[in-house]
């Protein structure tokens, strides 16, 4: 099933969207969380650039 998924992906509007992954520190206990979403390609700048 994964390689159809890829494929899907590859293919049509899967290339304008992008899956990021940044690490953010966490205020109440001071460790690092991972956030990460699947975004449009014109707002991953956005999405590093936000604090939370």
């Amino acid at each position: 099933m994964a390689k159809k998924v890829v494929a899907t992906l590859k293919t049509g509007t899967g290339k304008q969207f992008t899956k990021c992954i940044k690490m953010v520190k966490s205020e109440k206990t001071g460790s690092y969380m991972f956030k990460e979403g699947v975004i449009p390609n014109d707002q991953v700048k956005d999405f590093f650039d936000e604090k939370k």
